[in-house]
């Protein structure tokens, strides 16, 4: 953990276009909790320029955490069940968002559970200072704080200013290459300006971006 009590005055920013996110609605009843390669696979079939496109990047899919005595399940094996409020979120830089539009219309097979994609829904990157990137690519046996200091070290080399930074849990995805490991990353009390470059560009290698990693948004206490 990283912590700073230091005060300083935010200032009014217009959050640019550069990079925005499109929210998918999707019909689909059901996923694996570790989808990450199969829609990443899935959606480099539909759109081929999605590998190679740096600024590119996928929201995996999330349901509640908890609620009428129901929590997500955590097992690498097991199902996530879908509703309608469900949405496919890609991150994508601004000449591509004609591009990702093409999505709309197309039934993809993830692991073969049939994902039909709906209405694409254009949104501008967050004002929130206290930004939350479920997964953010790691090493195999790095420690948490050799992960930490990776992670800051990154952060303080991209000019993003902040005050505290904390990871959470261990976690993993299974791909061809083995697993991928990955942690939680809280960032908080950026600048407003530093905040949307961070969610612009996010962290860790933009191949991992493909598969859900490095990607920051909204942090919303519990």
């Amino acid at each position: 953990m990283y912590w700073q009590e230091e005060e300083e005055d935010g200032s009014q920013f217009r959050v640019p276009e550069n990079i925005v996110d499109i929210h998918f609605a999707i019909s689909c009843k059901q996923l694996p909790v570790d989808h990450a390669h199969a829609l990443s696979s899935a959606l480099r079939q539909a759109l081929p320029w999605f590998a190679e496109e740096r600024e590119a990047g996928l929201h995996l899919i999330h349901v509640a955490e908890s609620g009428n005595g129901w929590e997500r399940p955590r097992g690498d094996d097991e199902l996530l069940y879908l509703s309608r409020r469900t949405r496919l979120t890609l991150r994508v830089p601004q000449h591509r968002v004609e591009d990702a539009g093409k999505l709309s219309g197309q039934l993809l097979d993830v692991a073969g559970n049939a994902l039909e994609v709906g209405k694409g829904t254009v949104r501008l990157l967050s004002v929130s200072t206290t930004l939350y990137s479920r997964y953010v690519a790691g090493r195999e046996g790095q420690s948490e704080e050799e992960f930490l200091a990776e992670l800051i070290a990154e952060l303080k080399g991209a000019g993003v200013r902040f005050k505290k930074v904390l990871c959470g849990k261990e976690n993993f995805f299974e791909t061809p290459e083995g697993p991928l490991i990955t942690r939680s990353l809280l960032v908080a009390e950026m600048p407003i300006e530093d905040s949307v470059r961070l969610q612009e560009h996010g962290v860790g290698a933009h191949e991992h971006k493909k598969l859900g990693c490095g990607l920051f948004i909204p942090h919303k206490p519990v």
